[in-house]
């Protein structure tokens, strides 16, 4: 599913903006569909304007309650009233989503019956993502399962940090190994994951660090953290949007 509304705080109706002769929400659609791993796809929305432009482009979509205050949320009412086993969370403003994070996102669910929920990560490129608050970090354990999500630098590297970042060094700590992720805000639940997590109350840290993720962290859920090498871009501004419209006009 791709929840899409329309009053965005800092770019409003970008879901609807024109990239390369097309509304945001159908290059995402169309890449989406390309996802070998969805048996169904459809934009959940509270918006008439959405749902007519996604029918109006031949793809499915579902109108919503106006009163959800997250993605996850609105996906949930949909979810209720459907016979479906995983369901993937797709950003309706990352209109160069690639259909292999999707699959990727979804794959550890055929070999783990017990896995609930799934996420995404990517290798932080440069110092200063790893300083930038609306870049969210994500650290795991040994098998994988995120500890934390925090919009801090973490984990942090007892180093000096500018010769650690430097070009000509490398990006992973030098004793431990490890690379710092960034967070990439593609979901996968089960039905019944999906159900459950709508239905619980704001918690602590979600409310501190402004993360939807972490209420089911601090509920025990556990959230699978997949590696991809995945140039996520999330439109919020109106100069992001120009930076997507220059790539996809560059082929």
């Amino acid at each position: 599913m791709i929840p899409a509304r329309y009053t965005a705080t800092r770019l409003p109706g970008k879901v609807l903006a024109d990239i390369a002769g097309k509304p945001m929400v159908q290059h995402v659609y169309e890449r989406a569909r390309q996802a070998e791993s969805l048996d169904e796809l459809l934009v959940a929305t509270d918006d008439e304007r959405i749902f007519a432009v996604v029918t109006g482009f031949g793809g499915r979509a579902v109108m919503t309650s106006p009163e959800h205050k997250s993605g996850t949320d609105r996906l949930a009412e949909v979810a209720a009233s459907m016979e479906c086993d995983v369901v993937a969370n797709i950003q309706g403003d990352e209109p160069l989503v690639e259909s292999g994070a999707i699959d990727a996102l979804v794959e550890p669910f055929l070999s783990d019956p017990n896995l609930r929920m799934s996420t995404l990560a990517a290798r932080l490129e440069n110092y200063e993502e790893h300083m930038e608050p609306s870049v969210v970090k994500v650290v795991v354990d040994k098998k994988g399962f995120a500890l934390y999500f925090s919009r801090a630098p973490i984990p942090y590297f007892r180093l000096d940090t500018s010769d650690q970042w430097s070009d000509n060094k490398p990006k992973q700590h030098p004793v431990s190994g490890i690379w710092p992720l960034r967070h990439v805000g593609l979901y996968a639940y089960t039905r019944e994951m999906l159900l459950w997590l709508s239905s619980l109350p704001q918690t602590a840290l979600e409310m501190t660090e402004n993360l939807e993720q972490l209420r089911a962290l601090e509920n025990g859920c556990r959230i699978k953290v997949i590696e991809v090498a995945y140039d996520a871009l999330s439109v919020d501004t109106p100069e992001d949007l120009e930076r997507v419209r220059l790539i996809m006009e560059a082929g």
